[in-house]
C-alpha cells in the first residue's frame, strides 16, 4: 500500500541511454489575476476558484520530453511547476507506448505508465492543457485534481481512410491501481474550476469542515493524496471513440476504480468506490468554429455509507477562430447530492458558471490572452464554518504564454 510514485531518475536515465534526439516541448504561462475575495480551496478555503489574491502568478510551466524508439515503441514524460498548491514541482504524466506497424483495417496499440484516459475533447493541448480557455470546465478540473491511470491501456482502432469510409472508431480498455481516494474532493468540497493538475505525490487541500476533521466525526485530514493504493484491487475503464471525418467526434467512457470503501491508510485516507459515465462530443461547423460539450454522471461511496454522493456535471463551449484570434465561451453546470448515513456531514453542493476567453497568437512561440469567469455556487457545509452557503464568485486574468 501507499502512494503511487514514478521514479523520475529511472525515466530520465532511460532517455539519456536512448542516445537519440529527444523532442522537448514546453509551455510557460504567466498571468495577472483580479481574484475573488472568497478564499480558495488551494488555500484551505471554501472558494471554488484557484486564486485568492490579486497579482502576478506563474500559472503553468511544463516540459514534455518524448521520443520514438525502434520497433513501434515511444515514450513521453511531462514535468510541471506550479506556484500554487502543496507540491510545486513534479511529474503529471509519464508513459511508454507501443504501436506496431500494420496494414490491417483493424489495428491495436497499448500504453503503460501514469496518464489520463482520453475522455476529454477540451484538454487537447500539450501537457493536457486546454487551447480554448485558461479556467477549465468543472469536469476536467476535477479529472486533473483526482484522476490518473497508473496502469495499462489497450486500444483497438480502425482508421476510416484505410477502409475508404467517413467513419473511424476506437475501443479502449484499461486496468489500473493507485487511485483509491478518487471522489474525496468533489464529495466534501464539490466541483471547482481551475487548471492546476495534481502531481504524482501531491496533496489536494480543502477547508477543515468540522464534520470531516473532528475526531468524533469522520476524522479525516483536510486534504487528500489522490494517487494511493489502499486495497490491492484493480480498477478499470472502458471507452469508445467514433469520428466522422475530422468534423464530428464522440467519446464515451465508463470508469470504476473498484476501491474498497472500508479501506483506510495510516494517514486516515479512505478508499472511495467511485464510478461514472462520461460522454463528450465535438462538432466543427467549419475550420474556424466548433462546439464542444461533455456530460459526466456518477457516484462515490466511503465507509459503510458514511459518505455517499451522486454527482453530475456538464458543459457546452463555443469556440471561434478569426485569423490569429480565438474567442471561446463556455457554460458549466454541476451538482453533488448526498444520500448517506451522516446527516451532520452535509455534502450537497451545486453551481453554474460562464467563462469567456480571448487568445491572440503573436507567432509560433508567443500568445496573449484575457479571460473573465463568473459563477454562482452553493455548498451546504460552509454553514459549519460560519460562512454563507451561497456564494457568487468572479475572476479576471491577463495571460502571456511562451511555448517551444
Amino acid at each position: 500500500m501507499g502512494s503511487f510514485k514514478i521514479s523520475t531518475s529511472i525515466l530520465l536515465a532511460g532517455i539519456a541511454f536512448n542516445g537519440l534526439a529527444v523532442e522537448t516541448t514546453g509551455v510557460v504561462q504567466v498571468n495577472y489575476v483580479l481574484a475573488d475575495g472568497q478564499q480558495s480551496w488551494i488555500d484551505s478555503g471554501t472558494g471554488i476558484l484557484a486564486y485568492s489574491k490579486n497579482g502576478p502568478t506563474v500559472q503553468q510551466a511544463l516540459v514534455k520530453l518524448s521520443d520514438t524508439l525502434s520497433d513501434g515503441f515511444s515514450y513521453s514524460l511531462v514535468a510541471n511547476y506550479y506556484q500554487l498548491g502543496e507540491q510545486h514541482l513534479g511529474i503529471s504524466q509519464g508513459q511508454l507506448a507501443y504501436k506496431p506497424l500494420s496494414n490491417s483495417t483493424v489495428r491495436w496499440r497499448a500504453r503503460a505508465g501514469f496518464f489520463y484516459p482520453k475522455m476529454s475533447l477540451e484538454n487537447v493541448d500539450t501537457g493536457w492543457l486546454s487551447p480554448f480557455t485558461y479556467t477549465q470546465s468543472a469536469i476536467n478540473s476535477w479529472i486533473g485534481e483526482e484522476l490518473r491511470t497508473a496502469g495499462l491501456e489497450l486500444t483497438v482502432f480502425s482508421p476510416g481512410r484505410v477502409r475508404r469510409s467517413a467513419w473511424s472508431w476506437e475501443v479502449h480498455g484499461a486496468v489500473f491501481k493507485a487511485n483509491d481516494p478518487l471522489g474525496t474532493v468533489i464529495s466534501w468540497r464539490g466541483f471547482a474550476l481551475h487548471d492546476r493538475q495534481s502531481l504524482n505525490n501531491d496533496k489536494v487541500q480543502f477547508a477543515p469542515y468540522p464534520s470531516v476533521v473532528e475526531e468524533d466525526q469522520v476524522f479525516h485530514p483536510s486534504y487528500v493524496e489522490p494517487f494511493h493504493e489502499l486495497d490491492g484491487h484493480m480498477g478499470f475503464y472502458l471507452g469508445a471513440h467514433l469520428d466522422y471525418y475530422k468534423q464530428t467526434n464522440l467519446r464515451y467512457y465508463y470508469y470504476d476504480n473498484q476501491a474498497d470503501p472500508l479501506a483506510v491508510s495510516n494517514e486516515r485516507l479512505y478508499g472511495w468506490r467511485t464510478k461514472f459515465h462520461s460522454l463528450a462530443v465535438q462538432h466543427k461547423f467549419n475550420s474556424s468554429t466548433r462546439l464542444i460539450g461533455q456530460w459526466l454522471t456518477g457516484s462515490s461511496a466511503m465507509g459503510p455509507r458514511v459518505t455517499y454522493v451522486n454527482f453530475d456535471a456538464a458543459y457546452l463551449m463555443l469556440s471561434h477562430k478569426i485569423k490569429k484570434h480565438r474567442l471561446s465561451v463556455r457554460y458549466d453546470h454541476f451538482k453533488v447530492r448526498e444520500n448517506d448515513a451522516m446527516p451532520a456531514d452535509k455534502n450537497n453542493s451545486d453551481g453554474k458558471a460562464i467563462t469567456m476567453a480571448w487568445r491572440y497568437t503573436l507567432d509560433q512561440n508567443w500568445q496573449l490572452g484575457v479571460e473573465h469567469h463568473f459563477n454562482q455556487n452553493r455548498a451546504e457545509n460552509r454553514f459549519s464554518l460560519g460562512e454563507d452557503v451561497a456564494v457568487n464568485q468572479q475572476q479576471s486574468m491577463a495571460v502571456i504564454q511562451f511555448r517551444w
